[in-house]
């Protein structure tokens, strides 16, 4: 599988694109390449290979499913239940950029997304909006929901 592909997706959340390149991402949604965008990892091996989680946090970030954190690098991962169909594609990867198919700030469009993806990864169940991940900033002691 080639990691500068952009694959449409049904995300562990909502239907999404996911790539390795997140400029290639931030450009077909049209928003600015400074702003960041989260990555969905397969497990807590590879997150903590990319971040560290601040020690009163630990078993916060453990426990909760579908929910993203921006670290006190200010990085954002999430990462995807073993239980969950969207692991199966994840773990070829390890790490991926997600987000939303759909233009900043709009819902769902299926034109759009099939119109701005190299590669379509569908199931049987096909594609489905649903509630977007829980977003919470962790600072060293302090934790901050943002959505």
């Amino acid at each position: 599988m080639d990691t500068n592909l952009i694959y449409l997706v049904q995300t562990d959340t909502t239907v999404g694109f996911s790539s390795a390149n997140d400029e290639k991402l931030s450009t077909v949604k049209r928003r600015p390449t400074s702003q960041k965008i989260l990555q969905t990892l397969d497990s807590f091996a590879t997150l903590k290979k990319n971040t560290r989680i601040p020690k009163e946090h630990r078993k916060r970030v453990r426990n909760t499913k579908k929910t993203t954190f921006i670290y006190p690098n200010l990085d954002s991962f999430r990462v995807v239940d073993r239980n969950d169909n969207f692991h199966s594609f994840i773990k070829k990867f390890k790490a991926q950029y997600s987000t939303s198919a759909n233009h900043t700030k709009k819902s769902f469009e299926k034109d759009f997304a099939l119109a701005n993806c190299d590669v379509i990864v569908s199931t049987k169940d096909g594609f489905s909006e649903k509630i977007s991940s829980s977003i919470y900033l962790l600072k060293k002691r302090k934790l901050k929901r943002i959505r």
